[in-house]
């Protein structure tokens, strides 16, 4: 039996939670606002806290800072309906144990509670040190409800103020640098983020923008230049296409992921660097590494921490919420005012796969913006396929029809009625597949007039 505090303003909810962990044979206890959390803190530490985000007087995110400055601290859970990915990094950056979403099922909740119960037993006699720095950098590119989406935002703030290195795998197009940028925001390293593609240079030039290079050690060296190692002193260096780099490049990055040393080329005096190092690639390493095209040590060295982003074609449920932001964005950039989306215009990117991920997503938005005559973007703008690779006949039909501007408001109403009536308006499936909480999805329902 374990003391678990809830730390909830919305009564039925908390009574729900109360009520689950009776259930499983917890003491539980509730406080609808920070100050009455407060209070109970100083009465008795709980073995457990459940955490919600917004509060009367406050955000959680603040007591959790509170919390975890104690020593020893019990494991916070934050459970939240907000879809903020920057509140999951830095909930997870500050020391909370785990992230949920409302709503969450009863297996993910289990489970999350008895890891953290277990990893609390474990821990009572270990001093935590935890960093208590509020992150104000916005890293709001990382756009997505999905599982996935969440599980990463959770890992970059378990991770990022280690100095670990992090490997970043994923299909061209999917926002690895999005992602190592994140982690260096959210590290406290008050260098510079460097990074560099190691695919656009000769091996010989590669070399000197790594290392460095003294005076008249090769033709056009007319003078000494310092490298990104030493460059990025209390920073982060982030080796893109890392799966291009030479083998005898290799060599060299392994002694400095090894001893942090390095000479420039053409020198013979050590140079050290602290810098972080990320890489990221689109090409299964595991494979090059088994073929000899990739060193086998330094795989292991760089591989100590490993993200992989997922293909676009595998979080579609994210693709509106994308193409807002997106459009957005590039309406900020190019000058545009697109407001709209025809509704087969909006078929045809449902069924399409997108092989270049994010980055095809965002070129194609961007074209078609940019051609369009009116605030409205129809199919013909985006240049797709007509008829993408398996698109399934009702959806090729509705994509042929005549052209129904659609707002994006009005993309939402669909795509949430289209959710509904796939779950058979089971409201919790549907608020498991749209990310977002039952309150919410009733507010949304009243709006757009669902419930009619």
């Amino acid at each position: 039996m374990a003391n678990i505090l809830i730390i909830e303003d919305d009564e039925v909810f908390s009574e729900l939670l109360a009520m689950y962990l009776e259930d499983r044979n917890h003491d539980p206890q509730s406080a609808r606002t920070l100050d009455q959390a407060r209070k109970l803190l100083k009465l008795n530490i709980p073995d457990l806290i459940l955490l919600d985000q917004q509060l009367p007087d406050g955000f959680g995110i603040d007591i959790l800072k509170e919390i975890v400055e104690q020593s020893p601290h019990p494991p916070v859970i934050m459970i939240t309906g907000v879809s903020d990915n920057t509140l999951a990094i830095q909930a997870m950056g500050l020391g909370a144990h785990d992230f949920i979403r409302k709503p969450m099922d009863e297996f993910e909740l289990d489970t999350t509670l008895s890891n953290a119960l277990k990893s609390h037993r474990l821990s009572r006699q270990v001093t935590a040190v935890t960093n208590s720095e509020e992150y104000q950098i916005d890293v709001g590119q990382i756009i997505g409800r999905s599982s996935s989406i969440l599980g990463i935002c959770k890992t970059i703030g378990s991770v990022a103020s280690s100095n670990a290195p992090v490997l970043i795998t994923g299909e061209s197009g999917t926002g690895k640098e999005v992602v190592a940028r994140a982690l260096h925001h959210h590290s406290g390293r008050k260098g510079l983020f460097l990074a560099i593609n190691c695919s656009a240079l000769a091996e010989n030039l590669l070399e000197s923008e790594l290392f460095g290079h003294e005076k008249g050690s090769f033709t056009g060296a007319v003078a000494y230049k310092e490298g990104k190692f030493e460059q990025t002193v209390d920073g982060t260096l982030f080796l893109d296409e890392l799966g291009e780099m030479p083998a005898a490049l290799q060599a060299k990055l392994l002694r400095v992921l090894q001893e942090g040393s390095f000479e420039r080329v053409g020198g013979t005096q050590t140079q050290h660097s602290n810098a972080r190092i990320l890489a990221a690639t689109n090409r299964d390493i595991k494979a090059m590494v088994g073929s000899g095209q990739f060193r086998e040590d330094l795989f292991y060295r760089l591989n100590v921490i490993h993200i992989h982003l997922p293909p676009l074609r595998e979080r579609m449920d994210d693709l509106p919420m994308l193409t807002e932001h997106l459009l957005t964005k590039i309406n900020n950039k190019q000058h545009t005012a697109v407001k709209h989306l025809a509704e087969n215009a909006w078929h045809l990117m449902k069924a399409y796969q997108w092989p270049g991920n994010i980055r095809e997503l965002e070129n194609t938005l961007t074209r078609a913006a940019v051609l369009a005559r009116t605030n409205t973007i129809t199919a013909d703008l985006l240049a797709l396929p007509d008829k993408p690779e398996n698109m399934d006949p009702e959806i090729e039909e509705e994509a042929s029809s005549k052209p129904r501007l659609i707002s994006l408001d009005e993309l939402e109403k669909e795509h949430i009625q289209e959710i509904l009536l796939h779950t058979r308006w089971h409201k919790g499936k549907a608020c498991e597949i749209l990310g977002t909480s039952r309150p919410a999805l009733d507010r949304k329902i009243a709006k757009y007039g669902l419930d009619s």
